[in-house]
């Protein structure tokens, strides 16, 4: 172990060496370099036996302790001369006569990997042997060109030059046209650089851990060196020498655990030894194992060494560094020696840099910040000393479970776990109450996390009962699960919930004997706990069945293997066999409970239909299931329930199946029923005699026709007549009773889709089709009436069918079958005008969306929004496929910004795909819808207001025209022609003049997209159209203005200065975002694509060197500041006994201005020859300016604004647009 006196003497060598070239190179026990080679290899050292006894008298201590106070100016190594040399030529010529092993072998080596690395350092180790400054020479130029650098250390600057001078030279030298380097080049090449750099400094260590380790030379000398290289501003120096330092430092970290293992053995056996008698005593063996003990002890002091400077000179400064990897190499390794050596590094000292970087900006840092504490809450004999930081980080770690990566609060999730399980206290409900909620985000990693804690909380309760019975146990736990389940209050996602846990209590969820026998007992479960356990049944079932996550959550493996597939099968025939005997006794027990029999009927969908024919017993078991959903259909009117059924009908009737004849047969029968049901009713509902319970009746008659149309063709009951003459009746008596009519039209539409379905297959005769053509049009005149009633929902109903049917008879529906061209049927005028108004009155308007607010109903509203979007993909669907034309769509693009986010995506595409039908048209459309608003303007209050408004609407059309401008070319001219024809178009009478010359400004919105030769064509039609007296008027200008082209030529000084004119005076040629009112900037005048916006000259960012700060050091009055590598240079080291503080005491570097950087540049001391190796500099060495996105450890909240994120209920975006385009 190490000692007081170690630790003093090594604070002491800190504080003496106060003249060092670098800020912190490392403080060893070491003397100066010989400057002369010595030719024979050196033997080893003796061990220091005085030192040693001196220690082995004296308490020990860390070799790792409290760092110093930031304020010390640490400074390491002697000075010795500043000699400038000039770099010979490669490093194989360093050591020509030597023959050995050369700086390119060994980088060959770690950089492809070919060659074994223990053979590599052994022929290294061989040539240091015979001369041990030509091989440490080769190690030192290795590193530099691990670095990326081709400059080359000497003979003759390795023994005249400081390290500081060493490496300004090969700073100044630095001249690589790439900024990229080895540990940072992309590809796999990184990783296998990377393990290979960090292969070949572990096998270095350990084939030097018995001699070469204290030979006072090797090791000292190469982490002096490292320390540094790591100081450097040269990132590339920075962040290699750190990884290497890190880990030889772990390297250190192992050798010196071996030490101590073999120091306390020692001992022991002394200590027994000297326990003994006199007479029996061995002096000869006493004084063996005390000279063992002090070399030992020796040993171990100087290994503490090198450790304590490599943790000062480089950790301390590099945790904090800018760069993240160099963060992530320091945390790492920081794991590695917490875990290997607890004894010296798992302290509040060391622990506190844990803490701090679990507030890292980045989330790489912040994930092994977390990893390396998982590996420390994973031991047991740990848990004690980390009380006291479980306690003062408990709340950030509970915290970050909510982190913006996910992948950092998925191992957060795992680490309150381990908390959870090894620590006595483990976490209080309340805490564990950040986690529950979690099972329900929409990242299927993070859910899984969240559901293995909760998992591990179940079994916790459980095991209290005591119960030693598996089949007791599974149904404690579903008790628990369903209390829980209720209480979360997140009824809509069981679906989450089970796919949670599904990857931990699968063994549960398949326990399907469990659930069952709950259900079918009398006094088992209350009513909610019924209605939970069948949704989570149900949701089990089909996680099992189809192996695929809920709607959100993205797998992450594109296909099942072979082992899943298997295993599926498995489940489904499982499922099978239980459910085909219980299924109908659940529907019999539960058949009046809409909401249970309604989940209960998804069981078929998951069943493996084919086994009902596999056996003779099981066809009793269809009949049953069948007639249990046919009475379920007879009793039930709930859309949900009649959904359901259709669903199970569908399955059934396949012709898949031999027994489908059977389904079809019993399905049959229910429809003869209905139909003979609604035929009774018909002739008083057209005469208007029916009381209400006869309406009553022939509307769910109706109803249930409807429903089970989806899945069976009903054009065999010959319904359509009946009930288009039903329509017509109720509509001209004006008795609209909503059940009845929706109903009828939805069988009635239903009718024509399955007749267009039969034409297709069947091939029927001429006559047939024109009798279904004037069906069609019949129909279609009945909606086109509906739509303009006050019944919402049969307008809505009649809106959506119109939609369907339009596109189901249209000319893209036939074009591949010449035969039924005959049924193509297109939209009369009046339609379309009313198919428009509907859009315009009843999707484009907030006025229920405001009652809807006033009552406070959110469901309702997310229902009502689903509608509109539906009914608006439906309309996009006519224009997209040529029901209608395109200048129809003038309707849709017209509200694209203002319902931007309610249906923003929908109308994007539909503009997309429009561009791809006709691109001309669709500019034109555009053009026209524009123009539209803005006629509308005029005949209103004529405001800027909404002249703003209208241009903000031309900005999100214009970047729908993507950034190939030759492509658009002809598109754009011919809005900008259309447009520019509008604004002067001839005043009609008693008008003003010109009314629409306002519209210029709005059409300038496109101009930043024109090529040149089209500006020049465009301002000559301008000139042509406009009036001579009009050209000074304000429009034109500006619209004048947005054609010119900016010239390469034009003064930069004239494009920043810009002119002070408002924002619907000047025209913004290229915004990346809206700008506010009257801020706007002549700097974006004129085509983007300009080169003269492309090779500006940009202002140099500020960039300091290592060479450029030692002018610097001469002034006195300049206080000493932190290393402007270093980030939050304010992190300094606290002096209070706490070693802790709940957040990282760091604060930003300022950003240092290229003014002043380059005054300082322009001082008389530096001569014109350095200014140009500085200016050299500036594409290697780090940039301030260009770097500011880049992480600095703060207290960073990486927190989400909501608490967590669930998957939707409703349609995505992405669907209605998979749907609607596919």
């Amino acid at each position: 172990m190490a000692t007081g006196d170690s630790v003093l003497d090594s604070l002491e060598e800190w504080e003496d060496s106060s003249n060092s070239g670098s800020d912190y190179e490392a403080t060893i026990k070491v003397t100066k370099r010989k400057k002369q080679a010595v030719p024979g290899p050196k033997p080893p050292k003796r061990p220091r036996r005085k030192a040693a006894l001196r220690v082995a008298s004296r308490p020990s201590s860390s070799p790792i302790p409290t760092p110093l106070d930031p304020s010390l100016q640490l400074q390491q190594q002697h000075s010795r001369g500043t000699s400038r040399q000039v770099f010979p030529s490669p490093v194989r010529r360093v050591n020509e006569g030597n023959r050995g092993i050369s700086a390119e072998d060994i980088y060959d080596a770690v950089r492809f990997g070919k060659s074994a690395m223990v053979a590599v350092v052994d022929e290294w180790l061989d040539s240091y042997k015979r001369s041990r400054e030509v091989g440490l020479l080769v190690l030192i130029n290795f590193i530099v060109q691990s670095c990326g650098c081709k400059g080359v250390v000497s003979r003759q600057m390795f023994d005249s030059m400081q390290n500081a001078e060493i490496i300004s030279r090969l700073t100044k030298e630095f001249n690589e046209d790439s900024v990229n380097y080895p540990l940072c080049t992309p590809g796999p090449q990184l990783k296998r650089f990377k393990a290979g750099l960090s292969e070949f400094a572990q096998v270095l260590l350990r084939s030097c851990r018995n001699s070469l380790i204290y030979d006072e030379y090797l090791f000292p000398t190469l982490l002096a060196l490292l320390t540094g290289l790591s100081d450097s501003q040269v990132r590339a120096f920075r962040h290699t020498s750190t990884l290497l330092a890190m880990k030889l430092m772990t390297g250190l970290v192992e050798v010196v655990v071996t030490v101590s293992v073999q120091l306390q053995t020692t001992q022991r056996r002394y200590d027994t030894e000297n326990g003994k008698r006199e007479h029996d005593r061995a002096s000869d063996r006493l004084e063996e194992l005390q000279a063992t003990i002090s070399e030992l002890q020796e040993k171990r002091e100087e290994l503490s060494s090198m450790m304590n400077a490599t943790f000062r000179g480089v950790f301390v400064h590099r945790y904090r560094d800018r760069l993240p990897e160099i963060r992530v190499a320091c945390i790492e390794e920081l794991g590695m020696w917490l875990k290997t050596d607890p004894e010296d590094f798992l302290n509040d000292g060391c622990l506190k840099y844990l803490g701090w970087t679990l507030h890292d900006k980045q989330s790489p840092v912040r994930l092994r910040c977390v990893r390396a504490l998982q590996g420390l809450y994973q031991e047991k004999e740990f848990i004690g000393r980390l009380e006291l930081f479980t306690n003062r980080f408990k709340e950030r770690m509970l915290s970050m479970v909510l982190d913006k990566d996910p992948d950092v609060a998925v191992e957060v999730v795992n680490l309150l776990l381990l908390i959870q399980q090894r620590t006595e206290e483990g976490l209080r409900e309340e805490e564990c109450g950040h986690i529950y909620p979690l099972v329900y985000a929409s990242h299927r990693g993070l859910a899984s996390a969240a559901g293995a804690f909760l998992y591990n909380k179940l079994k916790s309760v459980i095991s209290h009962d005591n119960q030693e019975d598996e089949k007791s146990d599974n149904a404690t736990f579903f008790q628990i699960l369903i209390s829980f389940y209720i209480q979360s209050e997140f009824h809509e996602h069981g679906a989450y919930l089970v796919d949670s846990l599904w990857g931990v209590a699968g063994s549960e969820l398949r326990d399907w004997e469990t659930m069952t026998a709950f259900l079918l007992q009398e006094a088992g479960l209350m009513y909610e706990e019924e209605g939970a356990l069948i949704e989570l049944m149900m949701c089990a079932l089909r996680q099992a069945a189809h192996a695929t996550p809920p709607v959100g959550r993205t797998h992450s493996k594109k296909s099942l293997s072979m082992k899943d597939k298997k295993i599926q099968e498995q489940d489904r025939r499982r499922i099978t066999t239980h459910f085909i005997p219980l299924l109908p006794q659940l529907l019999t027990k539960y058949s009046a409970d809409a909401g249970k029999v309604r989940l209960l009927l998804k069981a078929p969908l998951y069943f493996n239909l084919e086994m009902y024919s596999s056996a003779q017993w099981l066809e009793k078991h269809l009949d049953l299931l069948l007639s249990q959903v046919c009475g379920i259909v007879e009793k039930h009117t709930e859309v949900t329930v009649l959904e359901a059924c259709t669903h199970v009908a569908h399955s059934l009737c396949s012709d898949s199946y031999t027994f489908s004849s059977r389904a079809h047969l019993a399905f049959s029968q229910l429809l003869d029923g209905l139909t003979e049901c609604f035929g009774t009713y018909l002739s008083d509902l057209l005469q208007g005699t029916a009381d209400d319970n006869d309406i009553y009746s022939a509307a769910t008659a109706l109803k249930r026709i409807a429903a089970l149309s989806g899945a069976k063709d009903p054009t065999g009951w010959k319904l359509f007549d009946s009930c288009l003459e039903l329509l017509k009746s109720r509509m001209e008596s004006r008795e609209l009773d909503k059940e009845l009519m929706v109903s009828a039209l939805k069988c009635a539409a239903l009718h024509l889709m399955w007749a267009k379905v039969n034409a297709v297959n069947y091939k029927p005769a001429e006559a047939e089709l024109k009798r279904l053509k004037k069906e069609v049009r019949a129909f279609c005149r009945v909606c086109e009436t509906c739509l303009s009633l006050n019944q919402t929902e049969i307008r809505d109903r009649a809106f959506e069918l119109l939609c369907d049917l339009l596109l189901l008879y249209s000319i893209s529906s036939v074009r591949s079958e010449p035969a039924l061209q005959a049924l193509v049927h297109l939209p009369s005028d009046s339609l379309r005008s009313e198919m428009a108004a509907f859009l315009l009155d009843y999707i484009f308007t907030d006025s229920e969306d405001a009652e809807l607010n006033v009552e406070g109903e959110e469901e309702m509203k997310i229902t009502l929004l689903q509608k509109k979007r539906n009914q608006l993909a439906g309309y996009c669907k006519l224009v997209i496929y040529g029901v209608l034309d395109l200048t129809a769509a003038t309707d849709v693009f017209k509200h694209y910004s203002k319902y931007f986010k309610d249906f923003g995506d929908i109308i994007k595409e539909t503009v997309s795909k429009s561009k791809l039908i006709n691109p001309v048209q669709s500019a034109r459309t555009v053009c026209l819808s524009l123009q539209q608003l803005f006629s509308e303007m005029l005949t209103e209050d004529h405001s800027r207001q909404d002249l703003r408004e209208i241009r903000d609407l031309a900005k999100r059309l214009a970047m729908s025209f993507g950034i190939d401008l030759h492509r658009v070319r002809k598109p754009l001219v011919a809005l900008h022609m259309d447009g520019i024809r509008f604004a002067f178009r001839d005043p009609q009478e008693g008008a003003e003049q010109l009314p629409n010359m306002a519209f210029l400004e709005i059409l300038s919105e496109f101009s930043f997209k024109l090529l040149q030769q089209d500006r020049a064509q465009l301002a000559a039609l301008l000139k042509s159209e406009c009036p001579s007296a009009a050209l000074s008027w304000p429009s034109v200008r500006l619209y004048q203005r947005s054609l010119e082209v900016r010239t390469p030529s034009r003064p930069r000084e004239h494009e920043e200065r810009g002119d002070a004119v408002s924002s619907h005076e000047t025209p913004v040629a290229k915004r990346k975002r809206t700008t506010a009112r009257g801020s706007v900037s002549s700097t974006t005048r004129g085509s983007w694509l300009d080169s003269s916006s492309i090779n500006s000259r940009l202002h140099t960012p500020a960039l300091t060197s290592t060479v450029q700060r030692q002018p610097a050091k001469k002034l006195a009055s300049r206080k000493p500041t932190a290393l402007e590598s270093d980030i939050g240079s304010g992190l300094n080291e606290p002096e209070s006994e706490d070693e802790f503080s709940s957040g990282p005491q760091m604060r930003k570097v300022k950003q240092i201005k290229r003014r002043q950087l380059s005054s300082s540049q322009t001082g008389p001391n530096l001569d014109q020859q350095d200014l140009n190796s500085h200016l050299t500099l500036l594409s290697l060495i780090e940039d301030d300016t260009a770097e500011r996105g880049e992480a600095e450890i703060e207290d960073y909240e990486s927190d989400r604004e909501s608490a967590y994120t669930l998957p939707s209920t409703r349609h995505t975006s992405a669907s209605v647009l998979d749907e609607l385009f596919d």
